[in-house]
């Protein structure tokens, strides 16, 4: 009786008093959590294929591409004196994450035709927000694991070695946009009425995102329009924070790596946008599961 008297409600939701009783909710989160997530991990074991394609498809681009400019001049990169190749390769990295995250939603779209989110939602789950928590931490596993055998493959091929520390950073750099682009993504799962029109969704967005970054070319082969768009999306500023550290192999915070007539943001800058983004899009999203489902 004792968690029956003590509990407050506050933002539909059934809060803990004292310490005891707060250590033990948070444990029973952290167990809703990992069960959710085993569940989607289990659903990847038996149908890899989704896997195995977010690998493939990043591989064509960089070999196909790659091919296709690998005898455009040095000095068309302007400020980047390496090859196209090599050039692509970092975009590429980038543009993993932004692929994989992107159908983040997916899970929570199938669930909803199958019927096992309504399940879900009359479960006595302690708190509604580990419905989208298990599916960013399962989505940046994934990508992270992907990202690894990109970049790997990227340094093999292009002979360069990075330091452990700048990996690091790659991965952290990575990890702050699969966590804003899968926070768009279960957005979207939640508005849209079906997998169809999720998946229709995601192939428009899909090379629009890609073609408006600096993953194929940088900001000086633009036109001033499209620049103004590039700089507008997030993928910029990961793609150009990644490709700075592999070409210089180390990490200042002062270089400007957004460079425009009208615009100059430095490395400190661009990652200070990435967090806010990311915490603008989760606010927005536990707001959505909020109001619709609570």
């Amino acid at each position: 009786m004792l968690y029956s008297t003590t509990f407050i409600k506050k933002n539909n939701f059934l809060i803990p008093k004292n310490n005891l009783q707060i250590y033990y909710y948070n444990k029973n989160i952290y167990k809703e959590i990992i069960a959710l997530v085993k569940r989607l991990y289990i659903q990847s074991y038996r149908r890899p294929s989704n896997i195995i394609a977010g690998i493939i498809q990043p591989l064509l681009w960089l070999i196909l591409f790659g091919a296709l400019f690998q005898n455009a001049p040095i000095n068309l990169l302007g400020q980047y004196n390496i090859k196209y190749t090599q050039f692509l390769s970092y975009g590429i990295i980038a543009f993993t994450a932004f692929s994989s995250s992107i159908n983040a939603g997916l899970p929570i779209i199938f669930d909803r035709e199958f019927g096992f989110f309504n399940r879900l939602l009359v479960s006595p789950l302690i708190n509604k927000s580990a419905l989208f928590i298990c599916l960013i931490i399962y989505t940046l596993i994934l990508s992270i694991i992907q990202i690894i055998i990109i970049t790997t493959l990227s340094l093999y091929l292009e002979k360069n070695i990075l330091q452990a520390n700048h990996i690091i950073s790659i991965i952290s750099i990575t990890t702050i946009m699969i966590i804003n682009i899968s926070n768009f993504s279960i957005c979207v799962s939640f508005i849209l009425p079906g997998h169809i029109e999720f998946l229709a969704f995601t192939l428009i967005l899909n090379l629009p995102i890609l073609f408006s970054s600096t993953a194929l070319a940088p900001l000086s082969f633009m036109p001033y329009w499209l620049q103004m768009i590039a700089c507008m999306n997030p993928l910029t500023y990961s793609i150009e924070i990644i490709r700075y550290i592999c070409i210089n192999n180390s990490l200042k915070w002062n270089i400007n790596i957004i460079e425009t007539l009208w615009l100059q943001i430095n490395i400190q800058n661009c990652i200070l946008i990435l967090i806010i983004t990311n915490i603008l899009s989760f606010m927005i999203v536990k707001k959505i599961v909020k109001d619709k489902y609570n």
